[in-house]
């Protein structure tokens, strides 16, 4: 268990460092594809397209091969996208650029909801917090990601060296990790369901309180997600700060969501997932109106680290109680992540579109509308252990629980 957690770990760690390292270039980026925010929409729409190809597809995959082979194409499509993209960006060539980001979206879409319905299965095994510590995992890597990034800018290094190590050193973690993760998980469930009642696992859907938990995570993840994608620009094209700057804002973003992460176990066993979240919208619209109505760059740049710990805690929360919420664990968790990486991955590159006629800033309304909403959808996420233990003991009651 130790080395699978390990594993998870570095599985959460690696599309962090990816994400960020092209993200904290893509001022550099549009600059070499001579791209207009709108244009750069397009190059993003490669990232929604394959992001809902590989999360559309994911829930079945997981169900019937299990996360490990699911974990492993995903993974593998991330490393070789970071190479396309890598090339693209030399060739200043935007469809190859898209092409990249597609097989990106792909890989991040499939490969992390099959980590994460691993990583909730490590949780009901240990029957300790564990979500929040893997996502922070992921804000780790992309704060070293960014990191590199600010570097690399300020250095002028091009970014198709710079991605061309990002990928080598992810190649490197893949192969060292995919060693210690078991086979069959999520595997079993679902076909024991399938014999004893031919039951389908749509039925999810059905069921009220998991459809608020979705909620909020799409609200949580669209905040996550269009930090990702857009603030650096947002930071050079709307506080008109350098591309260094902005790239050392978007770091500072991301520094926020693995503090909040990694000190999330702690503000749950104390005040409850209820207050948690709650917290964390507030947080996060907070940050979202200073970004979006202040024209003091410096006010809008530390507005951003409560937009960070705001997303922090949304999206594992909001897992972690899908899995607690009834019976058919795998079905509810992809479900929920389903929801959340699509408005991560894919919400975030139609703001460009809005941005293109009304600017990046009045775009984050949009974010800012669905993270306020949290506030009021914040109590569908206690799950814990009165009704889960609950459902727990009758469900563990009947089949066994070797």
């Amino acid at each position: 268990m130790r080395r699978r957690r390990q594993a998870l770990f570095l599985f959460f760690f690696l599309p962090g460092v990816a994400m960020s390292s092209w993200v904290t270039r893509t001022p550099d980026i549009r600059d070499r594809l001579e791209a207009s925010t709108g244009q750069m929409g397009w190059v993003l729409f490669g990232l929604s397209l394959g992001s809902m190809i590989g999360i559309l597809c994911s829930g079945r995959l997981v169900s019937r091969y299990g996360t490990r082979p699911v974990i492993g194409v995903g993974t593998a499509l991330v490393v070789v996208s970071m190479a396309v993209i890598s090339a693209g960006t030399l060739m200043s060539s935007a469809p190859m650029v898209m092409a990249g980001l597609c097989a990106f979206g792909a890989g991040m879409g499939a490969g992390d909801v099959a980590v994460n319905v691993d990583g909730a299965d490590v949780e009901r095994i240990t029957d300790t917090t564990t979500l929040p510590t893997l996502h922070g995992c992921w804000s780790l890597g992309a704060v070293i990601g960014a990191c590199a990034g600010i570097a690399a800018t300020a250095a002028h290094l091009p970014v198709h060296w710079h991605l061309a190590v990002v990928t080598l050193i992810a190649a490197a973690i893949f192969f060292y990790a995919l060693r210690s993760i078991p086979s069959g998980t999520a595997i079993l469930a679902p076909a024991k369901a399938g014999t004893a009642a031919d039951r389908r696992p749509p039925k999810v859907w059905k069921d009220r309180k998991l459809l608020l938990i979705g909620m909020i995570v799409l609200a949580m993840a669209l905040a996550e997600g269009s930090a990702n994608d857009w603030l650096p620009l947002l930071m050079v094209d709307g506080h008109g700060l350098n591309a260094a700057s902005g790239s050392l804002v978007f770091t500072g973003f991301a520094a926020a969501m693995t503090i909040g992460r990694f000190s999330g176990t702690w503000f749950l066993n104390r005040f409850g997932r209820t207050t948690v979240v709650r917290a964390s919208a507030v947080s996060g619209a907070l940050g979202l109106i200073l970004v979006i109505f202040s024209d003091n760059a410096v006010l809008a740049g530390a507005a951003v680290l409560f937009w960070g710990l705001g997303a922090s805690l949304g999206f594992p929360v909001a897992l972690s109680a899908a899995g607690e919420s009834g019976p058919e664990q795998t079905a509810r968790v992809s479900l929920v992540a389903v929801i959340g990486y699509a408005a991560f991955l894919v919400g975030p590159p139609s703001l460009g579109f809005l941005g293109e006629h009304w600017g990046l800033r009045s775009a984050m309304l949009v974010v800012l509308a669905f993270v306020a909403s949290v506030v009021f959808l914040a109590p569908a996420v206690d799950t814990r252990r009165r009704s889960a233990t609950a459902a727990g003991v009758h469900a563990d009651d009947t089949p066994s629980t070797t």
